[in-house]
């Protein structure tokens, strides 16, 4: 039952985590990002990656990486989407 019990949390875990990029996803497409990439990644891609970064992408990867209390986690969330860590087990084979 111990066994039961700790497959139900990491399958409640791995949930979760889906459902939050699903939610980030969601935030970038309605900002007018591409549906596939996280406004997180977004705004590192735009805030530390552009020629010439606007003065809202600076300020939406400072907001972004407080809210998470993460100095690195805009930048972790677009090497996530590099190597696509958000895919689900089914696609590492491909």
């Amino acid at each position: 039952m111990n066994n039961k019990l700790k497959q139900l949390k990491q399958k409640s875990k791995r949930w979760c985590y889906h459902v939050l990029i699903a939610i980030d996803q969601l935030c970038n497409a309605l900002t007018g990002g591409g549906a596939d990439e996280t406004f997180s990644s977004r705004c590192y891609r735009r805030a530390v990656l552009a020629d010439k970064p606007k003065k809202r992408w600076r300020f939406w990867f400072r907001f972004v990486n407080g809210l998470f209390r993460d100095p690195t986690h805009c930048q972790t969330a677009y090497e996530s989407e590099l190597k696509r860590r958000q895919y689900p087990e089914d696609f590492e084979v491909i």
